[in-house]
């Protein structure tokens, strides 16, 4: 798939890029766990994520935030990263301008940075948050939670705690019209070892029952 270098905030940012073959596609943005911690968008399940929304036919993009790979700048805890994703997702829109939806996916790190732009994006119309770290970061804000989507969490993640995740998706769902579809793999860990085709087949199944991904062929989408 390309290589794409795109402007962000404070510098040229790094991505890769699968432009869908279908005519007016939806889009989908994908997000790294923190660089503070080695993250990087060829993260087994960043790249796990990217490309079960390309098997969708979504126009896909995932890059290094800054100060990760070629990306230019310096690592900003959040705030700049935020701005990183919200640079990523115009860059997408100019050059597909008809496209009908957006869905951000997000590993850890990048969960939380999902969250926060669908707050300030309506046109994302679903989520894919694995892992969110309820435990580190402040969720709050997601008063109220826009839209639906699926939180996928791994029963024995030692940094990212089930309970905390619960926890967190209870109150959410708290909120009157949103459902959140949670799932937890029992025996994976946080970077859900051994368990990354199980990952897949949960959030191709959340697709399926959020009627999100184009009603098309995708066998026929991926020979064309």
């Amino acid at each position: 798939m390309p290589e794409i270098i795109f402007n962000g905030p404070v510098g040229r940012l790094e991505g890769r890029y699968s432009h869908s073959k279908v005519k007016n596609a939806p889009l989908a943005l994908i997000l790294h766990p923190s660089p503070e911690h080695g993250g990087t968008m060829n993260n087994k399940i960043t790249y796990t994520m990217f490309q079960n929304f390309v098997e969708r036919g979504f126009s896909t993009l995932r890059f290094n935030f800054r100060g990760v790979g070629r990306s230019q700048g310096m690592f900003d805890r959040g705030e700049g990263e935020l701005s990183d994703a919200a640079a990523a997702l115009d860059w997408m829109q100019e050059i597909n301008q008809n496209a009908p939806y957006v869905w951000v996916g997000g590993f850890s790190f990048g969960a939380w940075i999902g969250m926060q732009l669908l707050m300030r994006r309506p046109e994302i119309q679903g989520f894919v948050s694995v892992a969110p770290p309820a435990n580190m970061y402040d969720f709050s804000f997601l008063a109220p939670c826009p839209t639906s989507g699926l939180v996928l969490q791994g029963g024995r993640d030692d940094v990212v705690q089930e309970p905390t995740v619960e926890k967190f998706v209870d109150k959410v769902q708290m909120q009157k019209g949103i459902s959140i579809d949670y799932r937890v793999i029992p025996d994976a860990n946080h970077f859900f070892h051994g368990y990354t085709d199980m990952m897949s087949h949960n959030i191709h199944d959340h697709l399926n029952k959020a009627q999100a991904g184009l009603q098309v062929d995708v066998s026929e989408t991926m020979a064309a």
